[in-house]
Order: C-alpha cells, then sequence, then structure tokens
C-alpha cells in the first residue's frame, strides 16, 4: 500500500489531536507508529497513555519546554537537531508504517530546521510509510508536496476569556 505525506496545520486547535486519532486507527489495523513531537518535552497525558497502553506506538519528545511565545534556546536548537537526525534515520529504516512529526511546522518556523531539510527526507521516504507533519505556519513548498493538507481553522475558542488550558483536554 502507498503511504501518503499529510499536513495538519493552521491556528485553530486539534492538530495533534487529528494526529493522534490517526496513529490510534494505524494502531487498531496492526501498524506500527512512531510519533515524534518536537519543541515539546513537558508531560502531555497523550504520552502518558500510549506508553501505558499502546505499545505499538512508539512516542518521543524532541523538545524541552514549549516555547512557543519566546524564542528557542541554544537547548532547544540542539535538541531538534539530534531529534531531526534520529527522525530521518528512523524514517528511511523502513521499520514504521506511519510517522508523525507533531510540531515540525512549528520547528521550521522558529528554524530549529529548514523546510528544505523536512522536504528531502519525506520525498525520498519509503514508498510504504504515512508521513503526517502538524503545526501552525506551514510553509508553500512544504504543503506544495504533501498529498493531504489539512488547515484547522480558530472560530472561537474559551482560552480567550480566561480559560487556561486543562489536563486531559489540552494536555
Amino acid at each position: 500500500m502507498k503511504g501518503y505525506i499529510h499536513i495538519y496545520t493552521g491556528n485553530g486547535k486539534g492538530k495533534t489531536t487529528a494526529a493522534l486519532g490517526l496513529a490510534l486507527r494505524a494502531a487498531g489495523a496492526g501498524k506500527k507508529v512512531f510519533f515524534a513531537q518536537f519543541v515539546k518535552g513537558q508531560v502531555y497525558s497523550e504520552v502518558d497513555a500510549i506508553n501505558k497502553y499502546l505499545p505499538s506506538i512508539t512516542v518521543k519528545q524532541y523538545g524541552l519546554d514549549c516555547f512557543i511565545i519566546s524564542k528557542p534556546t541554544r537547548k532547544d536548537i540542539a535538541i531538534a537537531e539530534r531529534g531531526f537526525r534520529e527522525i530521518a534515520k528512523i524514517v528511511m529504516s523502513d521499520e514504521y508504517d506511519v510517522i508523525v512529526l507533531d510540531e515540525a511546522c512549528i520547528a521550521i518556523y522558529y528554524n530549529l530546521f529548514t523546510a528544505g531539510e523536512l522536504i528531502d527526507l519525506i520525498t525520498g521516504k519509503p514508498e510504504r510509510t504515512e508521513i503526517i507533519i502538524t503545526g501552525r505556519y506551514a510553509s508553500p513548498e512544504l504543503t506544495d508536496v504533501a498529498d493531504l493538507v489539512t488547515e484547522m481553522r480558530e472560530i472561537k475558542h474559551y482560552y480567550r476569556n480566561g480559560v487556561e488550558a486543562r489536563k486531559g483536554i489540552e494536555y
């Protein structure tokens, strides 16, 4: 079966959640999944659930704290660069059916690696591997090579009324 390249982008909530749903569906179909999270390093409920209940999904984080409201530090850049090199080996290993690159668009936006590097990687992937890329600010050159692009658009969000992130819902 041919694998395709998906991008879930936009300023709305649900990009990572959509990728998690696809990973869950793939695991249920007996597929092996690698879920890489760039920028994120905090403990998220989905990581706990995957580690506890879903052995066919491997999750690894390539971030420290979430710096989305500030600038990345040297350590943020170094961990993303190491993560990208590791992901490149994982993609080319042909070991996984589905590979999620969560927040890769944000990593590109903050110059942790380039769109060109990611495009070279995903266009050289094994034919059967499905790649899902998430994050705000997907670049036009990245969306051009994708087979499926979905934009999540915020229409209304309760955080604008002062509701902070809630465990089990937002993290």
